[in-house]
């Protein structure tokens, strides 16, 4: 065993000590090295050992500083190197094992001592000196150099099976690259099937054959996801891709994953074991050009205005090198020597109908392996080639790179329904559009996926059809979209400025109404009582949209009146016991202006008594004079005479003290149109004001509460048999404790969750609601 000191142990060697412990122990600094011995010596076992005759002519170095030993076993028994085509030089060691007592290079490292119990032996590791290391490294030929450079080269995963992305943000990407964050790049990537060994491709292209890239020779595929190196010599970023036809699960998205790999690339091998080139070779293509160019393309150019690139994404496509190796057929093009293969294969690409359009170029590089190993260097030389022409795609920076993979993985994401896997495209719409179907014609959405995020609403390549159940018809003001303005207007029991009791009287005796936001009320559904003609035909026009998933668009003011007339009587009958007579004269002055004779002034006009100028609060009743139509207090229109040439006939009906006085004078009043208003009028509109607002109240109370609320329930809301605790506090409703639904968000809330009250325009509850505790902490309008 080598006597190593403290330092030995802790693997790093600041000074060389004795490899022989045969006289010192291992204690005394190393002066030579013997080439036969295969060891460092110290003065005295130096000496000691070679006494014997036939030691004497070993070949001994003495050692200078900052000196590492050669490596053991890269050399023959006689000191002649072995894998001397391989390496062209002696290799340095990188370790000394001190159970074996050898010293070993990286690579017979890994040949000897990955596994088994050598795999637990200590060892020392050696530190070559700066000096040493430029003394080699100018002995060195240019070839040697590129593969010095990429010794400690690893890959590592970029995005898994489920299209995660595995390195944390853009610094973390150029840390696992190990380069320069100024260092302008490529990035080249391998794809074809599982089994065709693209990662042994890579890392013999690349790499001179170090495991850089996983490979196995098991049955399952040894590549999971995507992964990345970085090649220093040439200045690429390496990506190796999962085989085609190898998955069993999550297949629509690692195959949507490939062609985010291929849209970030400035080459792509596809590599192929094929005697013959198979059909699915250009269908992959030909269908990843077409899914490029029809969803890649825009986003690259999006991606460059919202990242605010220096260097603009090329929306071309990269190049393709379709990398041929056969063992018992012919190369494309081999027969007829006249014949270029890539001519060949862009006429087999029309035979098929494909066309692979959006890549810059397609060669062909073929392969014939007559026995192993295989032959890379055409497919080097091909590489290298393609990596200098910079006229269609430059190289930019990792984080530009990154950039852009962080942008088509945010965009391009999300499961993909399992309806949606059988397709005969590689790359069909569905895995880059949006997935949302309309409720009402089951047409889907054209967008790109996640355009929800950036505030992009859905749309349809195809109308929609009327459905009674979402009611998806719009209407939009008439002379606002002939003023060049589109805007949405929808019925409702009340106008935005009634107050809800007032509202509810003026549904009874009006209807409903259509209030434009610039127009104000511009329908009544009872206005004129008969003749009315429909809105459509007149104030709106119509149009039939579609409904998307997780909107609510359509199920607002007009599919809650029935529902309003509950609030608003309970408001009614709250606000009768609060503020006493208030509502109830409130209701009853509008109610009068509804059925008053053209000629009386209006009740909102009338401020003060127009005799004595008395204000009139709150309480006070006004009084109008028959004759005049002015507003009087009671003590100024307390006398009564008849008033015929008003329509009143020969019944004495109240008249203001000036007008009774001048009871002689005729009044001078125009000839009115025999339907105009007259007796027989105002006792109709009276008779059916009565019967209408009586109607809707009594109907209401007459019918069962809880039927009532059934039928009255808007269809956002959650239905009551559904709701069995409260949806913020969670507790269980009981007999004790009632159930309240949010008019925000229709969900089912205690009293105390709920008690707030705001209004909610969006549903059309345009007056102070219950809302719940969320809803009403959320900023705007509800």
């Amino acid at each position: 065993m080598s006597a190593h000191t403290q330092t030995a142990e802790k693997g790093q060697n600041t000074t060389l000590l004795c490899q022989e412990s045969y006289v010192c122990s291992g204690t005394d600094e190393a002066i030579f090295e013997c080439d036969e011995c295969r060891s460092l010596q110290c003065q005295r076992c130096e000496e000691e050992l070679h006494q014997p005759e036939r030691l004497r002519n070993h070949e001994r170095t003495r050692i200078r500083p900052g000196h590492v030993p050669f490596c053991d076993s890269c050399k023959g028994a006689n000191g002649n190197i072995m894998h001397a085509s391989m390496t062209g030089s002696r290799q340095i060691a990188a370790v000394r094992c001190q159970v074996c007592k050898i010293n070993l290079c990286v690579e017979c490292q890994k040949r000897t001592h990955a596994g088994g119990n050598r795999r637990k032996h200590p060892v020392t590791v050696y530190h070559a000196g700066k000096a040493q290391e430029q003394e080699e490294e100018e002995g060195m030929d240019e070839e040697t150099k590129r593969r010095k450079m990429t010794e400690k080269v690893v890959s590592f995963l970029l995005v898994d099976e489920t299209e995660e992305i595995q390195v944390r943000n853009e610094e973390d990407f150029i840390k696992k690259l190990d380069c320069s964050p100024d260092q302008h790049l490529k990035v080249v990537s391998i794809f074809g099937n599982t089994g065709d060994g693209k990662s042994h491709t890579l890392n013999h292209t690349f790499f001179y054959g170090r495991e850089v890239f996983k490979t196995s020779p098991a049955q399952e595929s040894c590549t999971v996801g995507v992964w990345a190196a970085y090649d220093p010599v040439r200045k690429v970023v390496v990506i190796d891709t999962e085989g085609l036809l190898g998955a069993t699960v999550n297949l629509s998205q690692r195959t949507r994953l490939l062609l985010k790999v291929l849209a970030i690339s400035d080459l792509v091998i596809y590599r192929t074991r094929a005697d013959r080139l198979h059909n699915d070779l250009f269908k992959f293509l030909g269908d990843a050009s077409e899914a490029y160019l029809k969803h890649f393309t825009k986003e690259l150019k999006a991606t460059t205005a919202r990242c605010g690139l220096d260097v603009p994404l090329s929306t071309l496509g990269p190049g393709v090198i379709i990398f041929h190796e056969t063992v018992y057929t012919k190369l494309l093009g081999s027969d007829h020597p006249s014949e270029v293969p890539e001519k060949l294969i862009q006429d087999r690409f029309r035979k098929l109908s494909c066309f692979p359009e959006a890549f810059s170029s397609i060669h062909y590089k073929g392969t014939r392996t007559y026995n192993p190993p295989t032959d890379f260097s055409g497919l080097r030389r091909a590489v290298e080639q393609q990596l200098e022409n910079n006229t269609t795609r430059s190289p930019r920076q990792p984080g530009v790179i990154y950039k852009a993979l962080k942008a088509l993985s945010d965009r391009f994401s999300g499961e993909i329904p399992d309806d949606q896997m059988a397709h005969s495209s590689f790359f069909p719409d569905e895995y880059f559009t949006c997935s949302s179907v309309c409720l009402s014609c089951g047409c889907g959405c054209k967008k790109s996926m996640n355009h929800a995020k950036e505030g992009v609403p859905h749309e349809s390549k195809s109308r929609c059809r009327y459905s009674h159940q979402y009611d998806n018809r719009v209407y939009t003001c008439k002379a606002c979209y002939e003023r060049g303005m589109e805007v949405s207007v929808v019925p409702k029991t009340s106008a935005s400025t009634d107050s809800p009791w007032l509202g509810l009287a003026k549904y009874a005796w009006s209807g409903y109404v259509i209030e434009c936001p610039n127009c104000g009320v511009v329908y009544r559904s009872r206005q004129y009582w008969f003749g009315n003609q429909d809105p459509v035909n007149t104030v709106v026009r119509t149009e039939i949209e579609h409904v998307w998933p997780g909107t609510d668009g359509f199920l607002k003011d007009n599919n809650n009146a029935a529902q309003r007339l509950l609030d608003g009587m309970n408001f009614m009958a709250q606000s009768v016991s609060e503020l006493s007579l208030g509502p109830t004269k409130a209701v009853t002055s509008w109610l009068t202006d509804q059925i008053a004779p053209a000629y009386w002034r209006p009740n909102s006009q009338i401020l003060s008594c127009k005799k004595c100028n008395t204000p009139f609060k709150d309480n006070d009743t006004k009084h109008h004079c028959r004759a005049c139509g002015e507003g009087f207090c009671d003590g100024c229109s307390s006398k009564t005479r008849p008033v015929p040439e008003r329509g009143w006939g020969p019944a004495p009906v109240r008249v203001c003290d000036n007008c009774y006085d001048n009871r002689g004078i005729q009044l001078d009043v125009a000839e009115l149109p025999s339907d105009e208003e007259g007796g027989t009028l105002i006792a109709r509109k009276v008779g059916e004001a009565v019967q209408n607002t009586l109607g809707a109240v009594v109907t209401a109370m007459d019918i069962p509460l809880g039927l009532v609320k059934d039928a009255a329930r808007p269809a956002y809301w959650v239905p009551d048999h559904e709701i069995l605790h409260c949806h913020n506090c969670r507790k269980e409703f009981s007999i004790k404790l009632s159930k309240h639904h949010c008019r925000a968000c229709g969900q089912g809330f205690c009293d105390e969750c709920s008690h707030d009250r705001r209004a909610v325009p969006s549903r059309g509850w345009d007056h102070p609601v219950r809302v719940c505790f969320n809803c009403n902490k959320k900023p705007g309008d509800l």
